[in-house]
């Protein structure tokens, strides 16, 4: 196979994988740890589980008595 069809193969699994993982509500760590590097290079990154908690209690309302509006 040509190495441009392999590359644009490739890209296309990756957004095939991200669209996935945010339709099931799992987001891009490491898309945040490039915005925070490259944003906001004063700060440190969250760690892996501290993203994952942090993204979960954003999604579910944790926090605000359980109510989500």
């Amino acid at each position: 196979m040509p190495e441009p069809v392999l590359a644009f193969l490739v890209a296309v699994g990756r957004r095939v994988r991200e669209t996935a993982r945010l339709m099931v509500g799992v987001p891009d760590y490491d898309a945040y740890v490039r915005h925070v590097r490259i944003k906001h290079p004063e700060r440190t990154p969250m760690t892996y589980p501290e993203f994952f908690r942090e993204r979960q209690e954003a999604r579910f309302a944790a926090g605000r008595n359980g109510k989500c509006c």
